[in-house]
């Protein structure tokens, strides 16, 4: 019994033996089910924009998205005004662009915080 316990540490057995089999399915099985057993409290990082930032990605489909935050934005009336402002504070990035559409990103209260613009030249 005790030769056994310490081939399993040792990890002296032979590919394709039973006792080998055995250790890559304790293995795996560790490696799959600990993260549903196991809390280990990790959480994505929500990533929130310095003012007078903005984030590019990509949209996809070889363009680009554009995340501007409303700090950024100076105050805007109406919605012409608003895509306006989206565009200038795109430009230094992008140069000349057209906005193709735009929507809100609103945070759990329901306030607006960002905007994503879908733009191209």
């Amino acid at each position: 019994m005790m030769r056994a316990i310490r081939n399993y540490v040792f990890w002296t057995y032979q590919r394709g033996s039973v006792h080998y089999d055995v250790m890559v399915t304790l293995i795996l099985l560790f490696i799959f089910l600990s993260p549903r057993v196991i809390n280990f409290k990790d959480k994505p990082v929500v990533r929130t924009l310095p003012p007078s930032q903005v984030m590019v990605k990509s949209d996809g489909h070889n363009g680009l998205m554009y995340q501007i935050d409303v700090a950024t934005l100076a105050s805007f009336h109406d919605e012409g005004d608003l895509k306006s402002e989206l565009r200038m504070a795109i430009q230094p990035i992008s140069g000349d662009v057209a906005i193709d559409r735009y929507k809100p990103v609103r945070a759990s209260n329901g306030q607006v915080i960002a905007y994503q613009v879908w733009a191209h030249r």
